[in-house]
C-alpha cells in the first residue's frame, strides 16, 4: 500500500470515527495504518539525518553521530 492510500485511509476512518464511531475490526485496521505511517515516517528521519553534515566555521563537513 502507498503511503498516499494510507494517509487516505487514516482521513477516512477518522472522519468515521468522529461521525458515528468505529467497529472493533476499524479500530485494529486504523491502529495498523496508524503503526505504518509512524514507521515509515521515523525511516524517513533517520535517512535524512544519516546524510546531514555539520559545517564548522573552517569550512570541514563532519557526519551528525548516533547518540
Amino acid at each position: 500500500m502507498e503511503m498516499k492510500e494510507v494517509i487516505a485511509r487514516i482521513n477516512e476512518l477518522a472522519a468515521k470515527n468522529k461521525a458515528e464511531g468505529l467497529t472493533e475490526e476499524e479500530l485494529v485496521e486504523r491502529d495498523k495504518l496508524r503503526r505504518i505511517y509512524i514507521d515509515s515516517y521515523k525511516a524517513n528521519l533517520v535517512a535524512q539525518l544519516e546524510n546531514t553534515y555539520i559545517v564548522q566555521p573552517d569550512g570541514t563537513k563532519v557526519k551528525v553521530k548516533h547518540k
